[in-house]
This record gives structure tokens, sequence and C-alpha cells, in this order.
């Protein structure tokens, strides 16, 4: 399963425009924000100052400084400390109150980075918005004499035109700030949520991989469950078979029956093939009607199921190979104990695959297997002696040489050991130990 990259694809080109677009339209609505504000500074600070009687140069001086303080909103993004301490420069010369309310605003609604991070706590913001109420109160009463003398002419009390001062100091600082922080909340809210959206999906992206792949890797165990018992079926099976026709065909001129008792077994082994693979087929064939997933089918298939050959039957495995002509000697020790059936059936298909393997390869060979329970489980060994090319050897049957690997894999698969290898004496020896364990 692949995940489509951020900003790839028509989803993730048509987000890239959105980002692109939204910051230009930011950055258009910043610039004529700052060139408002800077105007109003400059035009403001100018005024004040040839009110006073100041000279030109000191005029123009004034409404640089403005103009520079209102620039300052260029970087209110970034930096939005910076246009609350302009205007807290400029309210003195009567100019900076729009920038003052914008430069409130972005400090409450845009988290600063650095130093200026600790002046977004609510405490700092209070503290800031008081000190611009008492610096705009203070402002306005001290020009109440020259700005308000004809209301003081006309009987108007001076604290009515103070308290008209300070609540326009509040509107002026508390609104803008209170919206900014408003603001700042809901957007880190969005954000929160956006991060947590983004996170959730990549998680659940995560874990669709995570179970494709299981999925994918049951799939896999199950194909190489299903092959290994298709090949131990199949291949002991087909070599008795191939063993007996031999001996027929050997004998059935000679001794009609000898020749009548092999096509006995032929027809038993071949009816006891079709069993087995009966039952395998009919568990394949039972998830494929049901229209299982394929999650669910390699679940059910992975299953072992209870009935099958175990230990119980080795006597008369045995038996077959005695009947094939092998010289085959069994041995049972130990205290019989309860195993579960999945060790029960993997036992008996290491004796049935080793079996084949004498039958195919040393056919002529003495053989002996021993099955010994001991305090950690059950120990399985068989081994033949060095085949002597007697008469009764059995053609050169063909090999897939999985026989040892499947062996292999249902011991470990179980916790269990395998060795095969050759003797010292010539001959072929298979050994497995597998845990003991109570059956379900």
């Amino acid at each position: 399963m692949s995940m489509a990259t951020p900003g790839v694809g028509a989803d993730g080109t048509a987000g890239l425009w959105t980002r692109l677009w939204s910051r230009r339209r930011s950055m258009w609505f910043d610039l004529a924000v700052t060139v408002v504000a800077a105007a109003e500074c400059a035009g403001s600070a100018a005024n004040f100052a040839s009110k006073q009687g100041v000279s030109l140069p000191g005029v123009v001086l004034l409404g640089v400084f403005g103009l520079l303080a209102g620039g300052t909103l260029l970087v209110r993004r970034r930096w939005p400390l910076l246009p609350v301490a302009a205007a807290l420069a400029t309210i003195p010369l009567q100019a900076g109150y729009m920038l003052l309310m914008v430069g409130l605003y972005t400090l409450g609604a845009y988290r600063p980075e650095g130093v200026a991070r600790r002046f977004t706590e609510r405490r700092a913001m209070s503290l800031l918005c008081a000190v611009a109420i008492a610096e705009t109160t203070v402002v306005s009463a001290l020009t109440i004499g020259t700005q308000q003398a004809e209301a003081l002419k006309q009987g108007v009390p001076w604290y009515a035109l103070l308290i008209m001062s300070v609540l326009v100091a509040v509107g002026i600082t508390v609104a803008p700030t209170m919206l900014g922080l408003y603001i700042g909340a809901r957007r880190r809210l969005w954000e929160t949520l956006s991060e947590r959206a983004e996170g959730l999906e990549t998680e659940l992206a995560l874990l669709a991989e995570q179970a494709t792949e299981r999925a994918r890797r049951a799939r896999m165990e199950e194909r190489t469950r299903i092959a290994r018992e298709m090949h131990d079926v199949v291949a002991h099976r087909v070599s008795l078979l191939v063993v007996h026709a031999g001996a027929l065909e050997r004998v059935v001129h000679r001794d009609a029956d000898r020749a009548a008792e092999s096509a006995r077994l032929m027809a038993d082994i071949g009816r006891q093939a079709l069993d087995e693979l009966r039952q395998i087929l009919g568990v394949l064939r039972t998830v494929e009607t049901d229209a299982v997933s394929g999650e669910v089918a390699a679940a059910v298939l992975a299953v072992p199921s209870s009935d099958g050959p175990g230990l119980a039957d080795v006597p008369r495995l045995v038996d077959e190979s005695r009947a094939a002509g092998l010289r085959v000697r069994l041995t049972v020790g130990g205290a019989r104990r309860a195993l579960s059936a999945e060790t029960e059936r993997t036992a008996y298909r290491v004796v049935q695959e080793a079996l084949t393997n004498v039958l195919k390869h040393a056919g002529s060979a003495d053989a002996e297997v021993v099955v010994a329970y001991v305090p950690g489980g059950v120990v399985l060994a068989v081994s033949n002696s060095c085949p002597n090319g007697g008469g009764d050897a059995p053609r050169e049957l063909p090999s897939g040489g999985n026989g040892l690997v499947g062996m292999r894999e249902r011991c470990t698969a179980l916790g269990g050991t395998f060795e095969a290898g050759p003797t010292g004496e010539g001959g072929f020896r298979v050994e497995a130990r597998l845990a003991a364990a109570k059956a379900p």
C-alpha cells in the first residue's frame, strides 16, 4: 500500500496552491494596512509638531519617525511586539492609534517566537493593555486644556472629559486585544485539530500498511503450510504406489497371490491418498465458497485441524512401509504424554517423510523408527543403514528436495529442533525433538 506524498498529486497540488494564494493575500493585506498606518502616524506626528511650533526640520524628522513606526506593521506576524512598542512611542505625539490597535490585535492573535513569547501570557497582555490605556489617557488629559477649551467654556465638567478620554483609551486597547486573543485561540485550536487529524490519518495509513503486510505474510505462510501438507500426502502415498507397482510388475507372472496382494495394497494406498487430498482441498473449497477475505482466509487456514494423523498412527505407517518391502523396526519408549494436535500431526509427518525418503533412496536398507517420550517432550528418530543394492531396491523416484526443508519448518514452528544427515556407517539419520504441550 502506498501513501501519497504531501504536495504531490491532485490533492497535494491544490493544497499547495491554496497555501500560496493565502500567503500572497496576507502579504497584500499587510502591505495595505502598513501604508495606511504609516500615513496616519507620519501625518499625525507632523501635525503635532507643527502645532507645537517646531521648526521645519523637526516636523520632517517627526514625520519620518511616524512613517518608520507605522512601517513596523510589515513584520507584525513575525515580531508582533515591535508594532506595539512603536505605537507606545508615538502615542505622546498624538499619533499611532491605528498602529496601536493593529499591534495589540496581532500580539494577541499570533504566537511570537524567541524572547517575545512570554508576552503572549494573559498577565503580560493585561499589563501591556494597562500601560497603553494609561498612556493614552494621560496624553488625552494633557490636551484637554487646548483641544477641549470650548467644551469647558460651555460648562462641561473637566472630569466628564477625563472619563470620555478613559473610555476612548479602553476602547482602542482592550477591544483589539480581546479580539486578537480570541482569534489566536481559535487559530491554535484549529491547528491542533488539523495536526491531530493528520496524525490520525498517518496512523491509520500505517495500520493499513501493517494489516496488508500481515495479510501478505499470512498468505505466504499458508501457501507454505499447504505445500508441506500436499508434499507429505502425495510424496509418501505415490512413493508407496510406485514401489508396489514395481513389485507387481515383477511377480505378476510368477506369484499370482503376491500380485493380488500388491494390487490390493495399491488400491488401499490410493484411497488413503484421495481421502487426505480431499480433506485439504475441502478446507480450501470451503473458504472460497464462503467468500472469505484474504486476511480471514489466511487466519482460517492457519488454524490446525484437530482431525488428522498422529503418533497413534505411526504403527500403521510402519506396516505400510513393510508391505512395500522396506525392512523397518519400530521402537516406542517412555510414558506416553498428552500432546497438542499440531504436535501429534507434526511428529507423524516427520516419520512419514523420513520413511518416504528411505523408500526413495535406500529401499534395500534396514530402517529403524524410534519414538521416545521424554520429560521435555517427544524425540523422533528415523535411521537407515547403508543400502546394499539388493534386488528389491525400488526404482529411482523423483524428488523435489523439499522434504527435509518442510520437516525442519514444521519442527521449528513449534519450538522444536530438527537434525538430518548421513551417519558414519554410510546410512542416513533424521532426528526431531518436539516440546510437550497439553492438548487443548
